[in-house]
């Protein structure tokens, strides 16, 4: 904990964090206008379609070089 000698210390500090709340406040207000302005709902949908189609592909591919099959689970009594 920081120990003040004068009053002039402490409204020294407060005018820092004042400030520095006021850079970190416009900041994020400029964080936010770039996410608003890079959303797109439609690329990310499609972003996302494309991963899984490429996922699948992926799969396909190495299951025919490699060649496991899945085997079915059967119920032995």
């Amino acid at each position: 904990m920081k120990v003040y000698s004068s009053f002039e210390q402490i409204e020294h500090d407060l005018k820092i964090l004042k400030l520095q709340q006021q850079i970190d406040k416009e900041q994020l207000k400029a964080d936010v206008n770039d996410m608003k302005s890079n959303f797109n709902p439609v690329g990310s949908i499609a972003n996302t379609v494309g991963a899984i189609v490429k996922k699948a592909f992926v799969y396909k591919a190495v299951d025919k070089l490699v060649g496991i099959k899945k085997v079915k689970n059967k119920n032995y009594e």
